[in-house]
């Protein structure tokens, strides 16, 4: 049986949808049916409004033992939202990713990173400069991108779902801010052959 990690925050653990419906318990189905694959139910920690450090720290707290097959990577909404700067995002990512590395037993091509989603497109944000959200996402996910191709980790965009889909009812929660299971169906779709390949 195969072991998974997925490290974030709201998008990670599914923020208003059932449990099953998130989008690593999807690539888990995903890896079973379509291919074949025994995978464990995924260890999950995330919660919502986590930062970088916030997840650090529960990181250590939890204080996990082995390593993973696969780990998955989502971190940075809430440094944006909570206006915190690029610069001090790239240091806690670079070692959130470090860790995540480790985790996987020091094989950076079974960490997948997933980008930052575009919160700013969302009925939540109608109030509020879309654009300069649009903008701080984008610079976010640019750093995160480089950092994670440096590392030699797998990186996933999922941004562009989220602004096709970020005004549309049926992809997204109740709240108006975080996605339903059929944007994570979206995602799981696209992570699920990666980590099969």
């Amino acid at each position: 049986m195969l072991r998974y990690l997925a490290l974030g925050d709201s998008y990670t653990i599914g923020e208003q949808v059932d449990l099953q419906q998130n989008f690593p318990h999807q690539t888990v189905k995903i890896l079973s049916t379509e291919y074949g694959l025994s995978v464990q139910p995924p260890e999950i920690i995330a919660c919502t409004g986590w930062t970088t450090d916030e997840l650090m720290g529960a990181i250590q707290e939890k204080n996990l033992q082995g390593t993973f097959d696969f780990v998955s990577l989502l971190i940075g909404v809430n440094n944006q939202y909570r206006n915190h700067s690029v610069e001090n995002y790239e240091p806690e990512f670079k070692s959130l990713l470090e860790t995540a590395i480790q985790f996987s037993g020091n094989h950076p091509e079974k960490v997948f990173v997933l980008s930052i989603p575009d919160w700013g497109r969302t009925p939540f944000a109608v109030d509020r400069d879309s654009q300069q959200i649009t903008a701080a996402i984008d610079l976010y996910n640019a750093a995160n991108r480089q950092i994670t191709k440096d590392y030699g980790c797998h990186y996933l965009d999922i941004t562009e779902s989220t602004r096709s889909h970020g005004s549309l009812e049926t992809f997204l929660a109740p709240d108006g801010l975080h996605y339903s299971e059929k944007e994570y169906a979206i995602w799981a779709a696209q992570l699920a052959p990666i980590i099969a390949s």
